[in-house]
């Protein structure tokens, strides 16, 4: 069975390290499979689904982010600035952390808005008490 080692690297951990038969990639243009004894090469990785069947002949799905992949002397290194387990991606929690936010940032601009006028309101009654000293 021909193998090559395969490392996917993402901008915050190692993600697999390790022997594997076959690396399914998404390129710019539609998939691209890589085997073992590939021809050198760096080809461009776009947002998507790669998967990648170990020596035992598992095959696993990992999400990756923009990067690219290299193959060199039957060794692949896969340099992406994301990578997830589809399972470890909950849509409905990433769903719910992206309201907070939007809330968040909603009542930050409330509670500003309302010092603002609180402040302009205090800067107008100063005045006010001024004028009012100076009339009488």
């Amino acid at each position: 069975m021909n193998t090559f080692s395969l490392r996917i690297v993402a901008s915050d951990k190692i993600f697999f390290d390790g022997k594997c038969q076959l690396l399914v990639i998404p390129a710019i243009d539609g998939e691209k499979a890589i085997m073992s004894h590939h021809e050198d090469s760096v080809i461009a990785v776009t947002m998507g689904e790669a998967r990648f069947q170990t020596e035992d002949g598992t095959i696993t799905k990992v999400l990756v982010g923009k990067g690219f992949v290299q193959m060199i002397n039957n060794r692949a290194v896969l340099l992406v600035d994301s990578a997830e387990r589809p399972e470890d991606i909950d849509v409905q929690r990433a769903e719910r952390a992206k309201e907070r936010a939007e809330e968040q940032m909603r009542q930050k601009s409330s509670i500003q808005e309302y010092y603002h006028s609180k402040a302009s309101l205090a800067r107008a009654m100063s005045r006010l008490k001024e004028t009012s000293r100076h009339h009488h």
